[in-house]
């Protein structure tokens, strides 16, 4: 389309590298300084994408909620806040100490009676098959090893009829906001995030890098689509700056 910014990565480009254990100890070493460096980037912006979520993909009464790669918790937070603690919301990671802040918030929300937090790969839920009416990912799919199997995942413990939302980062599409966009991703964000969060992995250096490889716009939506869900949907926000994509798992005997 006219007027868009597109900037695919090179076939030459180095993958990111997200295995396992250097994205946990990446995350673990950012974990203290983790929310208030994404209020700060993203000028509280991020809060707003997320109560969005939860307003645009709400549980069904009786319904569970899962929000995997949770991080400190702060979408599964607010969909406890939503529902005023009438559904089960449970959220999943599997860097430990980025759950133990995330356990700090639910106590400071009183909300142990209602909420879990458990240590797990997305990759390898801990949970039966048509478990949750919705199940959800915040700004974690992207750091999952295997995205494909991460998405399986998350629709296998989805309920025939559920939801599966994906709020993710994106690139806006008109000119002067796509540059400025790239420049501060790939040049402001990474040294603001190393100065008040370093860390011998360069998270922040990764963070737009896992970016710009990973699936957006058509491209997601054809992979959730692949991966069975149906009538999928990516709704952009702030200018492009996120997206996010909500799917439905078939009903039983559906054939999609």
């Amino acid at each position: 389309m006219a007027g868009e910014v597109i900037e695919s990565v090179p076939e030459s480009a180095e993958l990111v590298d997200k295995t396992g254990p250097r994205v946990r100890r990446m995350f673990g070493a950012i974990a203290p300084r983790y929310d208030l460096l994404n209020h700060l980037l993203s000028l509280n912006i991020d809060r707003r994408w997320r109560a969005y979520t939860v307003r645009r993909v709400p549980p069904r009464a009786g319904e569970a909620v899962l929000d995997c790669c949770t991080g400190t918790a702060d979408l599964a937070l607010a969909y406890d806040r939503a529902a005023r603690g009438g559904v089960e919301v449970i959220g999943t990671d599997f860097c430990r100490p980025m759950l133990e802040i995330g356990w700090r918030k639910v106590r400071k929300a009183r909300a142990t009676g209602r909420m879990r937090l458990i240590e797990a790969d997305t990759q390898r839920l801990p949970f039966a098959d048509d478990t949750f009416g919705v199940v959800t990912v915040a700004f974690g799919l992207r750091n999952v090893s295997d995205t494909r199997r991460g998405l399986a995942e998350m629709i296998r413990v989805a309920r025939p009829g559920g939801r599966v939302a994906i709020l993710e980062f994106s690139r806006p599409r008109t000119p002067v906001l796509g540059r400025l966009y790239l420049a501060f991703f790939r040049h402001v964000l990474p040294r603001v995030g190393e100065a008040m969060a370093p860390n011998r992995d360069g998270a922040y250096a990764y963070l737009p890098a896992s970016v710009l490889q990973f699936p957006e716009g058509a491209e997601m939506v054809a992979l959730m689509e692949e991966s069975g869900l149906v009538d999928v949907e990516a709704e952009r926000l702030t200018l492009g700056v996120a997206t996010l994509y909500v799917g439905t798992k078939p009903p039983r005997g559906s054939d999609g």
